[in-house]
This record gives C-alpha cells, structure tokens and sequence, in this order.
C-alpha cells in the first residue's frame, strides 16, 4: 500500500482540545494564492480584530515572491490582493477563507494571475450571463508518489469496475471525497457533485453552474479544500493530466458551458455556432489548456481512453471521444449547453473560461480575439 505522511498520525483529538477553545472577538483570516507554477497553491494566516463582513474590510498583505518563484530576491515583495471570501471548514466561524490575486510592487499583475485578464472578459459579457461549470478530475496519491490504494508491487484489476463503485476492492479513498464535500458545502463553494473515476483512486467532483469568473474562484478554492483535506489524511491529491502511464485513463477538467442565448428556446443554433467558432481556433485552446502550452496534454489527449486526438478538432451529441461533446438531452431539447472535453485536470480555470469566452462570445465580425 502507499505511504501516508508522519504528519496525519498526529493525535487528532489532541489536536480538536486546542481548536475547540474560544477565540474571542479575534477572527482567523488565511490568505490563498496561486504561485508562480500556475498549478501550486500558497496560503497564510493573519489576526484580524473582528470578523470581516465582506471583501472591503480586507486588508491588502504582502509575501515573498523569490519563495513562490513570482519575483526576484532582490525586489521580493509581492501583493495580495483579497478577491472573494469563503467560511473556513477547519478553523469555523467566524474564520475565514479569503481567495487573492498576486500583484507586483508596480500593481501590475502577477505573470500567473489570470484572473485580472479573465474578469475584465466576463464584465465586458456580462449580458450574456456566460455560465460554467468545470468537472475536477484527481488522482490521490501516497506521499511516495505511489497510487493511494494500489498493491506496492503490480497493478491493480483493469478499469472497468472503478468509475462510480463502491465496495473496498473498488473504492479507494472515500473517506477523503466526502470529507471535501462537506467541506466546500461548509465554505460556501458551489460544488455540485462528485463520483469516483473510471482509474481506480481516481476521483471527480464538479463545482457549478457559476456565473463569469466566479468559475475560477470557486474551483480554485475547491482545489485548495481537497489539498487541505488531504493533508489532513496523510495522502497527495495530483492534477497530473496522466499520472500513470499505459492502459489506463488521465485526467481532464471537462468544462460546461453556455449563454442565456444557448439556454433559450432554439439555443441550439447558438451551440452550434460557438463549436463552429471552437474549431477556427483549436490551437489557441490547446496552449491555454494547461500550464505547460499543451505539453501536459500531449500524455493525455491520444484519443483513447475516452479522449479525441490534441491533433484534431471534433463534436458529436453524446461522443466523449470528441473535442466537444453535445449532450443527449440537449440535442433532443435544442437548447442548453455544451461540453469541452479537452482541459486538463491542471488548468488554470481562468485561463480556460477566459479563452472560452473570447472565442464563443465575440461578435463573429470582431476575428482580432483580443479584449481590452
């Protein structure tokens, strides 16, 4: 079996007896940011002497950027700034989550900070009212690297009787799923559901439908609650997009998405108009798709194992070999939604939503694809 850290052995009811103890008027605030990976996620905690009741009584903080790999030790300060606030599953209330965007000294923003470009997107279409909802897939991992729940020598039984099992033999990792539910459910996160994956120890959980760049915070703050459950746990959730090679599945992070104009009577025409508008520009989509401008995706995208060719643009109504999938219901319904099946489970979500509206939602005379 794989290895858990010496960390998640601590006592634990220890542990609860220090937490339980009153706190005062004093509220806990953890700032969370995203590194300079792209993928990696950095956090710190701070006293406040009330509970903040929303974004403006934030204040901004700063952090060493040369440890984060955003700045040089030279000129290390790097700014947080406070975005969005969420309930914090592990300290409760009244402490707080607070998810920022990375400035420079020059307020300039971060070169990992999409948001700033991607909220700018999603005000200029706000009357579309764009919604999202992204499907997280993970891997969870022992702190060996090691497949959590794998035999230490061999493999285990071929995918087949994996994806949304239950039972010991099939199943591994429950514990920490629901865990991480109810932890988002706490937060305030719109998580929508989870499954196990068709890899076993291979898991899934969707966060929408969220409206313009609420996507990527919510997702973003689901992905630093399964990071902290885990840690709890002992074990590492990865968002490799194919942490084991051979004959088994990677890892996307399938992207839903529509207008109020696709979800009106007759949305269909505008469905099939924006996979139209997809197909000019599968390149593009394919370096935003994950942080490495499409590299990790070359392990995933082969067009097996429930994936289309990174090669090739394609769509069909219920084909999950395809770039773009229209679902059943939606096809019979001629309105809805669509779905994008080439993300990778590491993808920066702004970056994604905020390619995704670009290239659907500009006006079809308007070919420069750049938004001010």
């Amino acid at each position: 079996m794989s290895y858990v850290s010496d960390s998640s052995s601590l006592n634990k009811a220890l542990r609860q007896q220090y937490l339980s103890l009153p706190q005062g008027n004093f509220c806990q605030v953890t700032y969370i940011w995203i590194d300079g990976s792209g993928e990696g996620l950095r956090n710190k905690t701070r006293t406040m002497d009330s509970e903040p009741n929303s974004i403006a009584d934030l204040p901004e903080w700063n952090f060493d950027g040369s440890s984060t790999g955003q700045a040089e030790g030279h000129n290390s300060d790097m700014l947080l700034i406070p975005v969005r606030m969420f309930r914090d599953p592990f300290l409760l209330d009244p402490n707080k989550l607070v998810l920022c965007e990375v400035h420079k000294h020059t307020r300039e923003p971060a070169e990992t900070n999409h948001r700033n470009q991607c909220n700018k997107v999603m005000e200029k279409f706000k009357d579309l009212h764009p919604w999202f909802g992204m499907e997280q897939e993970y891997t969870l991992l022992g702190v060996d690297g090691h497949p959590y729940g794998w035999p230490r020598l061999g493999f285990p039984k071929p995918q087949g009787p994996y994806y949304c099992s239950v039972g010991a033999d099939r199943a591994f990792g429950r514990d920490i799923v629901e865990c991480h539910y109810k932890a988002c459910l706490y937060a305030g996160i719109a998580i929508s559901g989870t499954n196990a994956e068709v890899m076993p120890s291979q898991w899934e959980f969707q966060v929408g439908p969220c409206e313009g760049i609420e996507m990527g915070d919510h997702l973003w703050m689901a992905r630093f609650l399964l990071h902290r459950v885990c840690e709890d746990f002992g074990v590492v959730a990865t968002m490799d997009p194919k942490p084991m090679t051979g004959n088994w599945n990677g890892a996307g992070c399938h992207i839903n998405v529509s207008t109020v104009q696709m979800r009106a009577e007759g949305g269909i025409e505008h469905i099939e108009k924006a996979i139209k508008k997809l197909s000019k520009r599968h390149a593009e989509h394919i370096r935003v798709y994950d942080p490495h401008n499409g590299e990790d995706n070359k392990r995933r995208l082969t067009g097996r194992h429930e994936t289309s060719s990174i090669h090739d643009f394609s769509a069909g109504v219920a084909n999950r070999g395809a770039s773009i999938r229209i679902p059943r219901q939606v096809g019979q319904d001629k309105c809805g939604y669509f779905e994008d099946r080439r993300p990778a489970a590491n993808c920066d979500p702004y970056a994604v939503t905020c390619e995704m509206a670009i290239t659907c939602m500009l006006e079809e005379e308007d070919d420069t694809h750049e938004v001010e």
